[in-house]
Protein backbone atom coordinates (compact mmCIF):
# COMPACT_ATOMS: atom_id res chain seq x y z
CA UNK A 1 0.00 0.00 0.00
CA UNK A 2 2.77 2.90 0.69
CA UNK A 3 4.42 1.64 -2.34
CA UNK A 4 0.87 2.76 -4.35
CA UNK A 5 0.95 5.61 -2.46
CA UNK A 6 4.26 7.02 -3.03
CA UNK A 7 3.58 6.26 -6.77
CA UNK A 8 0.49 8.31 -6.41
CA UNK A 9 2.42 10.86 -4.34
CA UNK A 10 4.94 11.25 -7.75
CA UNK A 11 1.86 11.75 -10.08
CA UNK A 12 0.27 14.58 -7.98
CA UNK A 13 3.65 16.50 -7.74
CA UNK A 14 4.23 15.88 -11.67
CA UNK A 15 0.96 17.52 -12.26
CA UNK A 16 -0.39 20.94 -12.93
CA UNK A 17 -0.35 23.24 -9.42
CA UNK A 18 -2.65 25.32 -8.92
CA UNK A 19 -1.37 29.08 -8.29
CA UNK A 20 -3.06 31.45 -6.33
CA UNK A 21 -1.54 35.17 -5.22
CA UNK A 22 -1.82 36.31 -2.29
CA UNK A 23 -0.50 39.19 0.10
CA UNK A 24 -0.26 39.19 3.88
CA UNK A 25 -2.11 35.88 5.32
CA UNK A 26 -3.36 34.63 1.99
CA UNK A 27 -1.93 31.98 -0.61
CA UNK A 28 0.32 31.93 -3.25
CA UNK A 29 1.88 29.61 -5.56
CA UNK A 30 5.18 27.74 -5.13
CA UNK A 31 7.85 29.59 -7.25
CA UNK A 32 11.57 28.18 -5.32
CA UNK A 33 13.47 25.05 -5.22
CA UNK A 34 12.97 25.02 -1.32
CA UNK A 35 9.18 25.31 -1.56
CA UNK A 36 8.86 22.33 -3.90
CA UNK A 37 11.06 20.38 -1.92
CA UNK A 38 8.84 20.90 1.00
CA UNK A 39 5.78 19.99 -1.10
CA UNK A 40 7.76 16.67 -1.79
CA UNK A 41 9.19 16.10 2.06
CA UNK A 42 5.25 16.70 2.98
CA UNK A 43 3.24 14.38 0.33
CA UNK A 44 6.51 11.61 1.65
CA UNK A 45 5.62 12.35 5.33
CA UNK A 46 1.77 12.06 4.19
CA UNK A 47 2.44 8.79 2.31
CA UNK A 48 4.34 7.07 5.34
CA UNK A 49 2.26 7.93 7.97
CA UNK A 50 0.40 4.72 9.29
CA UNK A 51 -0.96 6.65 12.57
CA UNK A 52 -1.19 9.73 15.02
CA UNK A 53 -2.21 11.23 18.14
CA UNK A 54 -3.18 14.59 18.28
CA UNK A 55 -4.73 17.42 20.70
CA UNK A 56 -7.02 19.14 18.04
CA UNK A 57 -9.58 21.98 18.94
CA UNK A 58 -12.95 21.25 16.18
CA UNK A 59 -15.27 23.44 15.00
CA UNK A 60 -18.67 22.84 13.06
CA UNK A 61 -20.37 25.80 11.11
CA UNK A 62 -23.77 26.19 10.33
CA UNK A 63 -26.45 28.52 9.47
CA UNK A 64 -27.03 28.22 13.18
CA UNK A 65 -23.75 29.50 14.53
CA UNK A 66 -20.59 27.51 15.47
CA UNK A 67 -19.75 24.86 17.79
CA UNK A 68 -16.53 24.30 19.45
CA UNK A 69 -14.55 21.19 20.93
CA UNK A 70 -12.02 20.43 22.38
CA UNK A 71 -10.72 16.30 21.68
CA UNK A 72 -8.13 13.96 21.61
CA UNK A 73 -7.80 11.91 18.69
CA UNK A 74 -6.16 8.42 17.85
CA UNK A 75 -5.97 7.01 14.06
CA UNK A 76 -4.66 4.80 12.17
CA UNK A 77 -4.69 4.67 8.36
CA UNK A 78 -6.47 1.31 8.19
CA UNK A 79 -9.36 2.99 9.64
CA UNK A 80 -9.82 2.67 13.55
CA UNK A 81 -9.87 5.81 15.08
CA UNK A 82 -11.27 7.30 18.79
CA UNK A 83 -11.77 10.54 19.81
CA UNK A 84 -12.52 12.05 23.14
CA UNK A 85 -14.36 15.06 23.59
CA UNK A 86 -12.17 17.09 26.91
CA UNK A 87 -14.62 20.56 26.30
CA UNK A 88 -16.63 22.39 26.44
CA UNK A 89 -17.52 20.77 30.08
CA UNK A 90 -21.07 19.74 29.19
CA UNK A 91 -20.01 16.93 26.84
CA UNK A 92 -16.21 16.29 28.26
CA UNK A 93 -15.59 12.63 28.52
CA UNK A 94 -17.66 11.44 25.37
CA UNK A 95 -15.77 8.88 23.80
CA UNK A 96 -16.34 7.33 20.05
CA UNK A 97 -14.46 4.71 19.03
CA UNK A 98 -14.21 2.56 15.43
CA UNK A 99 -12.89 -0.96 15.85
CA UNK A 100 -12.84 -1.30 11.44
CA UNK A 101 -15.96 -3.38 12.37
CA UNK A 102 -18.13 -1.42 14.94
CA UNK A 103 -18.44 2.16 16.01
CA UNK A 104 -19.80 2.62 19.79
CA UNK A 105 -20.03 5.61 21.97
CA UNK A 106 -19.76 5.92 25.47
CA UNK A 107 -18.96 8.35 28.47
CA UNK A 108 -15.55 7.86 30.04
CA UNK A 109 -16.68 9.89 33.03
CA UNK A 110 -19.69 7.35 34.04
CA UNK A 111 -18.97 4.48 36.04
CA UNK A 112 -20.24 1.42 34.63
CA UNK A 113 -19.89 2.43 31.03
CA UNK A 114 -22.57 1.74 28.63
CA UNK A 115 -21.90 1.68 25.01
CA UNK A 116 -24.30 2.52 22.21
CA UNK A 117 -23.37 1.59 18.73
CA UNK A 118 -24.00 4.25 15.84
CA UNK A 119 -23.64 4.94 12.59
CA UNK A 120 -20.98 6.44 10.40
CA UNK A 121 -21.19 9.83 9.28
CA UNK A 122 -18.89 12.06 7.34
CA UNK A 123 -19.16 15.15 9.89
CA UNK A 124 -17.14 12.79 11.94
CA UNK A 125 -15.00 10.86 10.21
CA UNK A 126 -13.39 13.85 7.91
CA UNK A 127 -12.05 15.16 11.12
CA UNK A 128 -9.35 12.70 10.79
CA UNK A 129 -6.47 13.46 9.03
CA UNK A 130 -5.94 9.78 8.16
CA UNK A 131 -9.16 10.33 6.13
CA UNK A 132 -7.92 13.35 4.65
CA UNK A 133 -4.83 11.48 3.22
CA UNK A 134 -7.06 8.83 1.84
CA UNK A 135 -9.16 11.00 -0.27
CA UNK A 136 -5.60 12.82 -0.89
CA UNK A 137 -3.92 10.02 -3.13
CA UNK A 138 -6.97 8.57 -3.56
CA UNK A 139 -8.55 11.42 -5.46
CA UNK A 140 -8.96 11.34 -9.63
CA UNK A 141 -9.30 15.80 -9.26
CA UNK A 142 -5.64 15.79 -7.39
CA UNK A 143 -5.17 18.09 -5.72
CA UNK A 144 -3.51 21.73 -5.98
CA UNK A 145 -0.56 22.70 -3.82
CA UNK A 146 -0.54 26.45 -2.33
CA UNK A 147 2.07 28.54 0.29
CA UNK A 148 0.65 30.02 2.62
CA UNK A 149 2.01 32.66 4.95
CA UNK A 150 0.47 32.23 7.98
CA UNK A 151 2.03 33.68 11.80
CA UNK A 152 3.88 30.67 13.04
CA UNK A 153 5.76 30.75 9.94
CA UNK A 154 5.18 28.78 6.38
CA UNK A 155 2.76 26.41 5.48
CA UNK A 156 2.09 24.37 2.29
CA UNK A 157 -1.66 23.62 1.75
CA UNK A 158 -2.76 20.29 0.30
CA UNK A 159 -6.37 19.82 -1.54
CA UNK A 160 -8.47 17.07 -1.58
CA UNK A 161 -12.05 16.16 -2.80
CA UNK A 162 -14.19 14.98 -0.55
CA UNK A 163 -15.72 11.84 -1.75
CA UNK A 164 -19.87 10.95 -1.28
CA UNK A 165 -21.91 13.88 -2.73
CA UNK A 166 -22.50 15.22 0.88
CA UNK A 167 -24.42 18.28 0.77
CA UNK A 168 -22.05 20.15 2.69
CA UNK A 169 -18.74 18.37 2.72
CA UNK A 170 -17.34 18.99 -0.85
CA UNK A 171 -13.36 19.95 -0.46
CA UNK A 172 -10.85 19.55 2.00
CA UNK A 173 -7.25 21.81 2.31
CA UNK A 174 -4.98 20.63 4.65
CA UNK A 175 -1.80 23.35 6.10
CA UNK A 176 1.38 21.34 6.92
CA UNK A 177 4.13 23.70 8.41
CA UNK A 178 7.04 23.75 5.84
CA UNK A 179 9.78 23.76 8.92
CA UNK A 180 8.47 21.32 10.89
CA UNK A 181 6.31 18.93 8.63
CA UNK A 182 3.59 19.00 11.13
CA UNK A 183 -0.11 18.98 10.41
CA UNK A 184 -1.25 22.98 11.37
CA UNK A 185 -4.80 22.77 10.77
CA UNK A 186 -7.62 21.28 8.76
CA UNK A 187 -10.55 22.86 6.89
CA UNK A 188 -13.48 21.25 4.96
CA UNK A 189 -15.54 23.14 2.78
CA UNK A 190 -18.85 23.49 1.40
CA UNK A 191 -19.80 23.00 -2.64
CA UNK A 192 -20.20 26.84 -2.12
CA UNK A 193 -16.83 27.87 -0.53
CA UNK A 194 -18.17 28.02 3.00
CA UNK A 195 -16.09 26.64 5.98
CA UNK A 196 -17.76 24.05 7.28
CA UNK A 197 -15.58 22.27 10.02
CA UNK A 198 -11.95 23.08 10.88
CA UNK A 199 -9.56 20.97 12.88
CA UNK A 200 -6.78 23.44 14.03
CA UNK A 201 -3.81 20.88 15.28
CA UNK A 202 -2.76 21.94 19.27
CA UNK A 203 -0.54 19.28 19.46
CA UNK A 204 0.40 16.11 17.19
CA UNK A 205 2.41 13.13 16.93
CA UNK A 206 2.68 11.18 14.19
CA UNK A 207 3.63 6.96 13.87
CA UNK A 208 3.01 6.36 17.49
CA UNK A 209 2.25 2.78 18.72
CA UNK A 210 -1.25 2.50 19.34
CA UNK A 211 -3.05 -0.74 21.22
CA UNK A 212 -5.79 -1.92 19.91
CA UNK A 213 -7.71 -1.45 23.30
CA UNK A 214 -7.59 2.00 22.55
CA UNK A 215 -9.92 1.65 19.90
CA UNK A 216 -12.80 -0.53 21.89
CA UNK A 217 -13.39 -0.07 25.59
Amino acid sequence: MVRRILRLAAFVLAGVLLLAACSGGGLRGPGSADELSAFEKITRMLADLHSYRAIATVEYRSNKGTNTYETVQHARITGEYRIEVTGPEHVAGAVTVNDNHTITQFNARVAGRVSVPVEETPERSEVFLTSFIRNYFGSREVSSIMVADMEGGVCTVLEAVVPGNHPYLALARLWVDNATLTPVKLVIFDPDGAERITVTYRAFEMNVVLDDAIFSM
